[in-house]
C-alpha cells in the first residue's frame, strides 16, 4: 500500500501565510500592552509556526528532497577536466635489449637508455555517463521513501505538538477553575471565621474552635499559592511548547468547550503510515542489495592533449599530440566474499521485523481506542454525579453554616459540610481532567487531529 502524502514542496511553502499571521499577532500583542487571552485554536496555530521540533522537521524535509535530488543527479553525465605539467630533473630509464643495437649481441644482454624529454605537459577531459546502474535506480528509489518518510515524522511531531499543547492548555484550564474554588471556599471560611470570633468575643465558644477554622483558612491561603504557582509553571510550559518568549504576558479562556461526547471515524493513523512506509523503506534497501549483484554498463570518452618540450639549444621544441578514445564501460561483481549475502539476510531478517511492527502498531492501537472510549464515557458520568455532588454538597455547607449561626449545629459539622464540598470540587476537577485526556488521545489514536499544513 502507498502511502499518500502532500507534495513536501508545498508543505513547506504553505508555513508562509501562518507566518505572516504570527507576525501580526506580535505586533498586534506588542503594542497593546496587555495580556491577550489566547483560545486553544491560537496556541495551536502559533506553534505551528514558533515550536523548534517542527522547524527542525520541515528542514529534514528540505533535506530529505535534497537527497532525492542528489540520488538522481548520478544519471546525469559526469564530466572532468585535468591538467598536469612535470619537469623530470632525471628522465626516466629503460631496459632495452642489445640485440636492438647490435644483432651479433648475445640474447640476455641489456643495456640501459633513457627515454623522453624533461617538459611533460598533460591537458584532457573526461566523459562518464552511465547507462543502466541498479544501485543508483535503487538508491533513487530509497530516497524517494525516505521523502515521505520526513513528511511523516512531521505529521508525527505536528500530532505531538497538537497533543502537548492541548494538554497544557486544558491543565492551565484547570487550574484555574481550583484558583476559583479555593477562593470560593476561602471566601466561606473567613466568613466563619469572623462569625466565630463574634462568637468567641461573646464568650459562647471556645478558642480552640476559632483556631480550627483559622487553621482552616491558612491552608486554604496555601493551596491557592500552589495553585497559582503552578498555574505559572504550566503556562511557561505552553509558552514554551508554543515557540514564543517566557517573557510574554498571555491569558487563556477560562471556560472549558468540547465536553461533549464525539464519535470519532477511524482515519489514516500517522503511527500505522509510518510502519508502511518503514517497511517499504526497507524492502526498497533489500531490492537494491539484490539488484547490486546486476552488471553496471557506462559510456566513457576522453580527448587530452600531451605536450612534449625539451630547452637546451639550439633544439629547443615544444610539441602536443591528441589522444582520445570513447567507449563502453562493462562492470560486473563476479564475487563479493560473501558480503552481499549476509548483508541479504540481514535485511530480510529486518523486513520480518518490519511487518510484525506494522501487526504490531495496528493491534495496539485497537485496544488503546477501546480504554480510551471506555475512560472517557466512565469520565462523563464522574462529571455529571460529580457536578450534583457539588451542588448538594454547596446546599449542605449554607445549611450547615446557618444551623451553626442559630446554636443548632456544631463547628464539627460545619467543617465536615466543608471538607465534603471541597472533595465533591476536587473529583470534579480530576474528572474532568480525566476526560479531557481520553477525548484527547481517542481524538489522536482514531487520527482525527487536523493536520496543519
Amino acid at each position: 500500500m502507498k502511502t499518500q502524502v502532500n507534495s513536501p514542496v508545498k508543505l513547506v511553502k504553505s508555513h508562509f501565510h501562518k507566518i505572516i499571521l504570527a507576525i501580526i499577532v506580535s505586533l498586534s500583542i506588542s503594542l497593546s500592552g496587555f495580556a491577550q487571552t489566547w483560545t486553544l485554536q491560537q496556541c495551536i496555530d502559533t506553534a505551528g509556526v514558533h515550536n523548534k521540533t517542527l522547524q527542525i522537521s520541515r528542514n529534514n524535509i528540505t533535506i530529505g528532497i535534497e537527497k532525492e535530488q542528489e540520488a538522481k543527479a548520478n544519471l546525469i553525465p559526469k564530466i572532468n577536466i585535468g591538467a598536469d605539467y612535470k619537469y623530470y630533473f632525471d628522465l626516466p630509464y629503460q631496459l632495452m635489449p642489445m640485440s636492438t643495437f647490435n644483432p651479433d649481441a648475445p640474447e640476455g644482454d641489456f643495456k640501459e637508455i633513457q627515454f623522453g624529454v624533461p617538459h611533460n605537459i598533460n591537458a584532457n577531459i573526461q566523459l562518464a555517463m552511465p547507462l543502466y546502474n541498479p544501485q543508483v535506480y535503487g538508491a533513487i528509489q530509497t530516497t524517494k521513501i525516505a521523502s515521505e518518510l520526513n513528511e511523516l515524522q512531521y505529521k508525527k511531531a505536528w500530532e505531538q505538538v497538537f497533543f502537548e499543547i492541548s494538554n497544557l492548555y486544558y491543565n492551565a484550564q484547570i487550574l484555574m477553575h481550583q484558583q476559583a474554588f479555593i477562593d470560593s471556599n476561602l471566601v466561606n471560611t473567613t466568613r466563619l471565621l469572623e462569625n466565630l470570633q463574634l462568637l468567641y468575643t461573646q464568650q459562647m465558644i471556645k478558642k480552640a474552635d476559632v483556631t480550627k477554622v483559622e487553621l482552616q483558612r491558612e491552608q486554604l491561603l496555601t493551596q491557592q499559592d500552589m495553585a497559582a504557582n503552578s498555574y505559572e509553571q504550566v503556562i511557561n510550559a505552553l509558552k514554551f511548547s508554543m515557540g514564543i518568549p517566557i517573557t510574554r504576558n498571555i491569558q487563556i479562556e477560562l471556560q472549558i468547550e468540547n465536553q461533549n461526547i464525539q464519535d470519532y471515524q477511524k482515519q489514516q493513523l500517522v503511527d500505522l503510515q509510518l510502519a508502511n512506509t518503514q517497511n517499504r523503506f526497507i524492502a526498497s534497501e533489500l531490492n537494491t542489495l539484490r539488484n547490486s549483484r546486476l552488471p553496471s554498463v557506462a559510456i566513457l570518452g576522453s580527448y587530452s592533449q600531451t605536450g612534449f618540450g625539451y630547452d637546451k639549444k639550439p633544439n629547443e621544441f615544444l610539441k602536443f599530440f591528441p589522444v582520445s578514445f570513447a567507449g563502453i564501460q562493462i562492470s560486473y561483481p563476479l564475487f563479493s566474499g560473501t558480503v552481499t549475502n549476509r548483508k541479504i539476510k540481514q535485511k530480510k531478517i529486518e523486513v520480518q521485523n518490519s511487518e510484525l511492527q506494522v501487526a504490531l502498531v495496528r493491534d495496539q492501537n485497537d485496544m488503546l481506542i477501546e480504554n480510551a472510549i471506555q475512560r472517557r464515557f466512565v469520565a462523563r458520568q464522574i462529571i455529571n454525579n460529580t457536578s450534583e455532588q457539588i451542588n448538594l454538597a454547596t446546599t449542605v455547607y449554607e445549611q450547615m453554616l446557618l444551623q451553626q449561626k442559630e446554636g443548632t449545629a456544631s463547628l464539627t459539622e460545619v467543617l465536615l459540610a466543608d471538607n465534603a464540598l471541597r472533595e465533591a470540587q476536587q473529583a470534579y476537577l480530576s474528572a474532568i481532567i480525566d476526560y479531557l485526556k481520553a477525548d484527547l488521545e481517542l481524538k489522536k489514536i482514531t487520527g482525527n487531529i487536523s493536520f496543519n499544513n
